[in-house]
């Protein structure tokens, strides 16, 4: 085959790739192709290799999306998450949510503790590694979400801002403990919850026991009915921690220079 033809084909393979929306594909047959006729590989080792870097490739700009849509905040990873902090119980059942089984069973994870222990970084640690096995998230601090669903209703579009919520797998809501509703705001919130039940899993940070959630319901039966949805199909994480924050203050101020007059400073 002359090089004019080999160009020729290598044009209309290209083209071809182009107007299928193969991009990996068309970025790596050639390369793939030398390769392939030096170590002497079959035509079905070969596609096989440039379909593996298609999916390959797809997944990836798939994952990139996800995140992107979930509004997760990427620094809090699990690499960045120190899990040392957490008992060895509580660090195997962490790394077991990672694999995403109560996602497809509809289960709620509920992540309890005070200001700064670390539960909203855990959350969303395991948010970023369930999009990256293919599952829809959508992040929000609970008082901005409430918000959003109160004007909806005012607007009344609040059934298609939930419906429009319930096409993501995990909603996780962040920081429930600091939400003093009045009780339309409540309403809406409660309106979510309930059509979540059994649908759609919630990850749920809070500062508050459930025995203070009537501050934020203001009525015990509503409490009692949102409780009874988050917890039926549940797992909850209490992370009876010190805060994360103070310790990595007091750190910093430890290893700061000593003040003049001291006796450090005089050595």
């Amino acid at each position: 085959m002359s090089k004019a033809t080999g160009e020729s084909k290598n044009g209309q393979v290209t083209a071809c790739l182009k107007e299928l929306h193969l991009p990996t594909m068309r970025a790596c047959y050639a390369e793939l192709a030398d390769s392939a006729r030096r170590e002497e590989l079959s035509y079905e080792a070969y596609l096989l290799e440039v379909l593996q870097r298609e999916c390959q490739g797809r997944r990836q700009h798939r994952t990139e999306r996800l995140l992107r849509e979930s509004r997760l905040p990427m620094e809090k990873s699990l690499g960045a998450f120190d899990m040392k902090r957490l008992t060895g119980k509580l660090s195997a059942v962490v790394r077991t949510l990672t694999d995403g089984g109560f996602v497809d069973r509809n289960e709620n994870v509920l992540a309890f503790g005070n200001p700064g222990s670390g539960k909203s970084h855990l959350l969303c640690a395991i948010g970023q590694e369930l999009v990256r096995s293919g599952r829809t998230v959508y992040f929000r601090s609970t008082n901005l979400l409430v918000q959003e669903l109160l004007l909806a209703k005012r607007e009344f579009r609040l059934p298609r801002a939930i419906k429009k919520l319930s096409r993501y797998q995990v909603l996780i809501l962040d920081d429930l403990g600091y939400v003093q509703q009045s009780r339309e705001e409540m309403e809406v919130l409660f309106t979510l919850l309930a059509e979540r039940y059994e649908r759609g899993s919630v990850l749920l940070t809070s500062n508050l026991p459930f025995s203070k959630w009537e501050s934020i319901f203001k009525d015990a039966m509503t409490t009692a009915a949102a409780i009874d949805r988050l917890v039926h199909h549940s797992v909850i994480l209490e992370l009876n921690l010190p805060s994360y924050r103070v310790e990595q203050a007091k750190k910093s101020k430890g290893t700061g220079p000593p003040e003049a007059g001291s006796e450090a400073s005089r050595q």
